[in-house]
């Protein structure tokens, strides 16, 4: 099952917690983007976790940029994030098919996403269009993938 944090506030820390310890990084940023997520009448940003039997085992998000110089691009898919033990088990696709379905519904036409990764997201539909640029001075790839209508 795949939840939006949206209809879950009870799960609001725990989410927080387990992006913060799979990202590495300061849990304030991922506190702060998390909560305000929550409490804003926008339609991005926007969190969704992959449960089994009431454990986290994945994770994505829809933001409208991923912190890349092209700001002209977006909605961002961003976090993308299946556990070690999960891995294999095609739930990174039912992720990414996720995330396609969840932007159309929120009337977007294209999805967009950065990575380093190479021969991963080319299987799922996605290209390859062009390169950008992050703060933390690393050069991503940028793919897009069209949204999917259920």
């Amino acid at each position: 099952m795949i939840i939006n944090l949206r209809d879950y506030p009870n799960l609001l820390e725990e989410c927080i917690n387990y992006v913060s310890q799979r990202w590495g990084l300061n849990r304030k940023i991922f506190e702060d983007c998390i909560t305000s997520s929550m409490n804003t009448n926008h339609s991005l940003p926007r969190w969704y976790f992959m449960m089994k039997s009431n454990e986290i085992i994945g994770s994505f998000s829809l933001m409208t940029n991923d912190f890349v110089s092209r700001q002209d691009l977006g909605p961002y898919l961003s976090n993308l994030y299946v556990e070690e033990e999960e891995r294999g088990k095609k739930l990174g696709e039912i992720l990414l098919n996720h995330a396609r379905k969840e932007a159309h519904k929120l009337g977007f036409q294209k999805l967009y996403l950065c990575t380093d990764h190479e021969n991963y997201y080319e299987k799922y539909g996605w290209a390859h269009i062009t390169n950008g640029y992050h703060t933390w001075n690393r050069e991503s790839k940028i793919y897009a993938a069209d949204t999917i209508c259920e």
